[in-house]
């Protein structure tokens, strides 16, 4: 159909990123929700060329879901916005499938219109539950609600950056075309830091780059990484649910720009056998009064004692959240020893091979960094997970914790054997979300070889959480 009669709104990024980073302002600010709700209804009502606001929410396995409301429809009925649970995996069961989706104005985007399609914004939603709270399979919501609670009760920020590794392999949909190809293709050569300024790898983490600068991201660095055509494009702290809402975002450009480009972003931990996987690292810190909590400059590598009782809870619980951490078949091929994998529940400044790292910073920058998880897993769960048990988690006795000769596990089904038995997942989840979650996992790895071998096995990649296809699933 000829687009001459239609006038939808269009953006350059210049203008696109004062408007999101005049947003992050105000969430930053902690503004209260009914003077964002305002200025936003006015922005959609006033602003010309607005068809549809795209509203996402995550699953219980971090799987992003969009839905479009015509932009009228959600002015007048934004506080009424139900939706089919039952159709979304780990939600509700069919006799009970009714959920209301409430709208975060705090998570307001202006998008560019060769990306999202013009006279689109999008906003991140809620799901609530019938009687009003956040729905407990909603890991965004308990996410949101814990943060809220720890500000409120003891003057905590919860801050985290991630790192997020990723591959770009030629063709569209190449996953989707792994059960016929069993291998996928690189469209670089190279590796660390190595990509020629017009290659096609270069030209992805570019317009990626770009596109998340627009958005208000707040780059940091990006480049090529270890392996042929994996890359890794990084961008500041947050707040922990914008940090969790960037991750979904980032994910999303990528995929879309790839495919865009005739190619496909990936983030299944291991895509290819004999090369670096991809990871996660999720940086972590608490302010309080705008101090950070982490940092001590006379403590042991400069952290202070409440940063080394948040890592002694995590390093205590490693094998409890292993499933969260790596929430896939695919994730446990990348925790081997010989790509330097984070597969030791111990802490360390410089073993990359430690679960933790502590990275040198100073008083603006000390962190924790959580190296064992995968960019499969849902973010709002790994970083409510390391968050509630870095400040409530327990403490082992077990003799040099932070040294032990622990390790993570080597396969799925012994990370959600651990689980399944752990009292600290009952407490964190919930005893029906954490079943569920587990019930996913275990669907998902008995579809597969139990062995994981030397090879990727079609499999892992077909019933991978990101790789989903109903009519396949639906066959079981």
């Amino acid at each position: 159909m000829s687009g001459m009669y239609r006038d939808f709104l269009e953006m350059s990024y210049e203008e696109l990123e004062e408007k999101n980073l005049a947003l992050k302002d105000e969430r930053k600010a902690r503004t209260d929700i009914g003077k964002l709700q305002e200025a936003r209804l006015k922005d959609l009502t006033d602003t010309k060329g607005i068809k549809a606001v795209t509203v996402l929410f995550s699953d219980l396995e971090g799987r992003l879901h969009m839905l479009d409301y015509d932009r009228k429809f959600l002015v007048g009925s934004y506080d009424n916005l139900t939706f089919d649970g039952s159709s979304i995996r780990g939600f509700t069961a069919q006799k009970e499938s009714d959920l209301r989706l409430g709208v975060d104005w705090s998570a307001f985007y202006w998008t560019p219109a060769d990306v999202f399609g013009p006279g689109k914004v999008i906003v991140f939603g809620e799901v609530i539950d019938k009687n009003g709270s956040p729905y407990a399979a909603d890991l965004r919501g308990i996410l949101k609600q814990y943060a809220g609670e720890q500000f409120k009760s003891n003057g905590y920020t919860l801050n985290a950056a991630n790192e997020i590794e990723g591959f770009l392999f030629d063709g569209v949909d190449a996953e989707q075309s792994f059960i016929k190809t069993g291998s996928f293709e690189y469209v670089n050569g190279g590796g660390y830091y190595h990509s020629l300024p017009g290659d096609p790898l270069r030209e992805f983490i570019d317009t990626s780059a770009e596109i998340q600068r627009a958005m208000g991201f707040e780059n940091e660095k990006d480049h090529p990484e270890v392996a042929p055509s994996q890359f890794e494009i990084n961008y500041t702290y947050g707040e922990v649910v914008a940090a969790a809402d960037q991750i979904q975002l980032y994910k999303l450009i990528c995929r879309q720009v790839a495919t865009q480009m005739g190619m496909t972003a990936t983030f299944l931990p291991k895509p290819v056998t004999g090369v670096n996987g991809s990871g996660m690292h999720t940086n972590v810190s608490i302010t309080k009064d705008k101090k950070n909590l982490m940092f001590d400059a006379a403590g042991e590598e400069k952290m202070s004692k409440f940063g080394w009782d948040f890592i002694d809870r995590i390093l205590t619980h490693g094998n409890d959240l292993c499933l969260l951490f790596n929430a896939s078949v695919n994730a446990y091929r990348r925790l081997d020893p010989h790509f330097e994998a984070p597969n030791q529940i111990k802490a360390s400044a410089t073993d990359r091979g430690s679960m933790v790292r502590i990275p040198l910073g100073n008083e603006k920058s000390a962190r924790v960094e959580v190296r064992s998880v995968g960019p499969d897993a849902n973010p709002y769960a790994v970083l409510y997970s390391v968050f509630k048990t870095g400040l409530d988690g327990e403490t082992s006795t077990i003799e040099n914790l932070r040294q032990a000769d622990r390790y993570l596990p080597d396969n799925i089904y012994t990370a959600i054997e651990d689980f399944r038995k752990a009292d600290w997942t009952s407490k964190l989840l919930g005893e029906d979300v954490k079943t569920r979650y587990a019930d996913l996992k275990q669907a998902s790895a008995d579809r597969c070889a139990k062995l994981l071998g030397t090879i990727v096995k079609t499999p892992e990649i077909q019933y991978h959480h990101d790789v989903y296809n109903q009519l396949l699933w639906g066959q079981f």
